[in-house]
């Protein structure tokens, strides 16, 4: 038998690659379970995103290889997008690099700055891919911890005590993924400056801003943040296109021209029909966003109510699609709380530790639910 790469042994599946194929075993079986575990918007783009791709795909040249860097167009429709939304200035030539979803951007930011035994900053509870990915290209992830108490915000004064002479880049994630916390400009400003006091580049994950949020906000609004600063985002979750993979990156010229040495070696470039919806959706106006805060707000009103059944607490202030609800008092483990109400209820709700040991005491609900499916999870209560 031939032997898996050292690396693997690093790294587990993926824990929703995993849960859900329990879950789909479970379906199978005539259970009619309610998923409330993944944020995979289950609502459609708009009506002239999809006549976008329609039509693209006539278009002389569309079937073809297509930049590395994407379309013109598409760079530009990016800089205009958060030069109206976020108020950043980026050079769509330099600074801007369209990717095929965000995640891919972990990785391809990952291998372009980091070296074997280079220790990695990382938020727990967070994303677990940051932790994978770091593992899988030989880098040390290393936990700072996040706490209700501080907001889901990192003691940077406790972090600045610790040797960090190894720590090469920082994954910070606001608003932040799971809890729904925000940062304010005052602490981006905080993270950029302990970044470029310790030479760690600093990078964050954007792609809740505009899902029941009324004040997005861009790292690098902050001045100076391009030095030290990268960010992600992503169209999947505010254009409700995740399954098109559609991603970007932004930051100084030779930040971006060092994961498009990575990228260029690892894809052939984005297909162009998916690229001219990406533009159109840049371009929605006010009444796209209102529109899809309004469905998830009334999803998110009832949700409150299926939590409240459960007797969990939330901050009813957090952003993003998801509540992260804490367990009633004396219930600890969370892997247990929701494997039993997967058993009792046929509901699946995700469990807080998947994003970190601090996640524990804490379970996830997605908004991605219909109304219709989450009252027939509140009758099941």
């Amino acid at each position: 038998m031939i032997r898996t790469a050292d690396r693997l042994k690093t790294v587990e599946e993926y824990y929703f690659s995993k849960k859900l194929r329990e879950v789909r075993g479970l379906i199978a079986k005539g259970r009619p379970i309610i998923n409330m575990g993944i944020g995979s918007p289950d609502l459609a783009p708009s009506k002239d995103v999809v006549k976008s791709i329609q039509q693209s795909i006539m278009d002389v040249g569309a079937h073809q290889y297509q930049s590395y860097q994407g379309l013109p167009e598409f760079r530009e429709s990016i800089a205009e997008f958060y030069a109206s939304k976020f108020g950043v200035i980026a050079d769509p030539n330099t600074e801007i690099l369209p990717l095929m979803g965000s995640k891919e951007g972990i990785m391809h930011i990952s291998m372009a700055f980091l070296n074997p035994g280079d220790e990695v900053l990382i938020p727990n509870p967070g994303y677990p891919t940051y932790t994978s990915v770091t593992k899988l290209v030989g880098a040390v992830p290393r936990q700072y911890d996040l706490y209700a108490e501080n907001g889901w915000f990192p003691d940077l004064e406790k972090l600045q005590k610790q040797d960090l002479s190894k720590v090469k880049l920082m994954w910070v994630s606001y608003p932040h993924m799971p809890t729904g916390a925000t940062a304010s400009k005052i602490q981006l400003q905080q993270l950029v400056q302990f970044a470029k006091a310790n030479h760690i580049l600093l990078v964050n994950d954007n792609p809740y801003s505009f899902v029941l949020n009324n004040d997005p906000i861009s790292i690098l609004d902050v001045p100076e943040a391009k030095e030290t600063a990268l960010e992600l985002n992503s169209l999947s979750k505010t254009f409700n296109m995740a399954g098109w993979r559609v991603g970007m990156v932004l930051g100084n010229a030779a930040h971006i021209n060092a994961i498009l040495k990575v990228k260029s070696n690892m894809d052939s470039g984005m297909f162009y029909g998916i690229q001219k919806g990406a533009i159109a959706a840049l371009a929605s106006g006010q009444d796209w966003f209102n529109a899809l805060d309004e469905v998830y707000t009334a999803r998110r009103e009832l949700m409150f109510a299926l939590v409240d059944k459960l007797n969990c607490t939330y901050d009813r202030n957090a952003v993003g699609m998801f509540i992260w609800a804490k367990l009633p008092t004396g219930v600890q483990d969370s892997e247990e709380f929701i494997d039993n109400v997967l058993a009792d209820k046929d509901v699946f709700i995700a469990p807080g530790t998947i994003f970190g040991s601090n996640g524990e005491g804490y379970i996830r609900f997605s908004l991605c639910v219909k109304e219709a499916k989450i009252k027939e999870a509140l009758d099941r209560f």
